[in-house]
């Protein structure tokens, strides 16, 4: 595999997904904060988890990468790069609202940790810088010599620019969700 035009496809996807959560910030707050007529969340406590989850996921990507740097010493990191398919039909799925059940940890609970929304922003866009600089540290295909276990939808072991890929997907996922509630305020008010 040739990992430059895939890493450029991963860091392009990632930035372009954090600027279409970054949107959502300028929209009204009455919209921001409609309940769904589901008893989901409004959208600012969705904003809220896409930062908690990221948090989460981050602290997880981080030490892949550093454990896949401390490997790129004795394994063989060609080897690896000729044998790798990306499994994108796999990781799908976490981009599409309702594909699979999923009860999330309490502490990726919005409504347990309510933020002022500009700290919700800084903070995810301290994350992309965050995950782009992660990124950085692994430009040749680093990322594919350490694996971690996500049971999320059954996935198993990603390596890091898979949890990567997920962080993205997560967030799209929640952008759907959104758009849901944006139609239905829409609808409502019209």
């Amino acid at each position: 595999m040739n990992i430059q035009p895939f890493l450029a496809e991963l860091r392009s996807f990632v930035t372009g997904t954090f600027a279409e959560v970054d949107t959502w910030f300028d929209q009204p707050a009455d919209l921001r904060a409609y309940p769904p007529a589901d008893g989901g969340w409004t959208t600012d406590e969705v904003l809220t988890h896409i930062g908690l989850t990221n948090h989460y996921l981050l602290i997880l990507i981080e030490k892949g990468a550093a454990k896949a740097l401390a490997n790129a010493q004795g394994l063989d990191l060609a080897t690896e790069l000729a044998r790798y398919q990306f499994p994108r039909e796999k990781l799908a799925a976490i981009g599409v609202l309702h594909a699979f059940d999923w009860v999330r940890p309490g502490h990726m609970e919005p409504r347990a940790h309510p933020q002022p929304l500009p700290a919700v922003r800084q903070q995810l866009r301290a994350q992309l810088a965050q995950t782009l600089a992660c990124l950085d540290r692994l430009p040749h295909g680093e990322g594919l010599l350490y694996g971690t276990t996500m049971t999320v939808h059954d996935l198993g072991k990603l390596n890091v620019y898979e949890y990567v890929y997920f962080l993205a997907q997560h967030a799209r996922r929640h952008l759907t969700q959104m758009q849901d509630n944006a139609a239905e305020f829409a609808a409502g008010v019209a």
